[in-house]
């Protein structure tokens, strides 16, 4: 079993800047690596970042530029540094890590940009 914690979220005004933190914890070894979705209201989640065990980081083609995924490997938890926030970017924001058997996810952070 895998337990994820995310911290970070929040109200931030457009052109501010977040850090998303995801925390694992139980079995991380059997991790291959971490990530992030993002959930607006009425829709379905859509994958933003995601980072591997090595580094290796992939990334929507939205999200290109402004969001940047990281990870502390020693911390066993993931960042997601999200720059030049737009009110567009209002959503509830999960982290996710896979593991051979199953994905694990946590609770989720809201972010809401607005002035």
């Amino acid at each position: 079993q895998v337990q994820l914690v995310e911290s970070g979220g929040g109200l931030v005004q457009p052109g501010g800047s977040l850090r998303l933190s995801c925390t694992a914890s139980g079995s991380v070894f059997m991790i291959y690596g971490m990530g992030w979705y993002r959930q607006f209201p009425g829709k379905q989640r859509e994958e933003v970042a995601y980072i591997t065990t090595s580094g290796t980081t992939n990334y929507a083609d939205s999200v290109k530029g402004r969001f940047t995924i990281s990870r502390d490997a020693a911390k066993n938890t993931a960042y997601l540094q999200i720059d030049n926030l737009k009110p567009e970017d209002t959503a509830v924001f999960y982290c996710y890590a896979p593991t051979f058997s199953q994905t694990y996810w946590g609770q989720g952070t809201q972010v809401t940009v607005s002035s």
